[in-house]
């Protein structure tokens, strides 16, 4: 059996492929940098005149407007690539639905629990959650939203049959990755900061009753 290079499965030349990995890069280091900003300075806070939460909201919208971009990107890339016969079969399109359905619910359930502001970083804003969420998909994952998302890369690229969509799942997997390793200490940090407030104003209660 001929070995197959990468440059067969891969139409490398397209730009489509490229814009996609740029977007699939810029959007979690983009809303990185606007969160810690807003965190350290306020920016968003400020410019919409003190109100945290409809700067939290406009946050959101633009997460949200930069992720359908990045899924038509990558849409869009995939439809430039070679597809292969391998995953031009049923078993594998029906396997790429499923992807598709679980990677979804995974995302849609993590917001319903987390609402609005607990999912697009109302943390950084000062909306802090009172309690950390354990029910699903939480008791499965501690990152919904990423895993589901990568999953969804995944189920995509198998429905389309495109083996350049199995090399953008493993980019996407590793951003996402990279992301979790800024943003979980940093968000901890936020909540063992508000914890420690709470402690010290409990203990200070606690002795003025004395």
């Amino acid at each position: 059996m001929a070995s197959v290079q990468l440059s067969e499965l891969v139409d490398f030349s397209q730009k489509s492929l490229l814009i996609s990995a740029v977007s699939i890069a810029f959007n979690p280091t983009f809303w990185n940098i606007i969160a810690r900003q807003e965190y350290h300075n306020k920016v968003l806070t400020r410019l919409f005149g003190g109100k945290s939460q409809t700067a939290c909201y406009f946050l959101a919208a633009t997460i949200f407007s930069l992720g359908i971009v990045r899924d038509l990107l990558y849409e869009r890339a995939l439809r430039h690539q070679p597809s292969h016969p391998l995953l031009e079969t049923k078993e594998v399109t029906y396997f790429g639905f499923a992807l598709l359905a679980l990677g979804n619910l995974l995302v849609v359930s993590s917001t319903w629990q987390l609402g609005i502001t607990g999912t697009f970083l109302g943390d950084y804003f000062g909306i802090l959650m009172d309690d950390i969420v354990t029910g699903f998909p939480f008791n499965v994952t501690d990152a919904p939203m990423y895993y589901g998302s990568t999953m969804s890369f995944l189920g995509s690229a198998l429905v389309y049959a495109k083996p350049a969509g199995l090399l953008v799942t493993v980019f996407v997997l590793f951003v996402y990755l990279v992301a979790l390793r800024f943003e979980n200490p940093f968000t901890a940090g936020i909540y063992a900061k508000r914890d420690a407030e709470r402690a010290a104003v409990s203990k200070s209660d606690t002795k003025k009753t004395r």
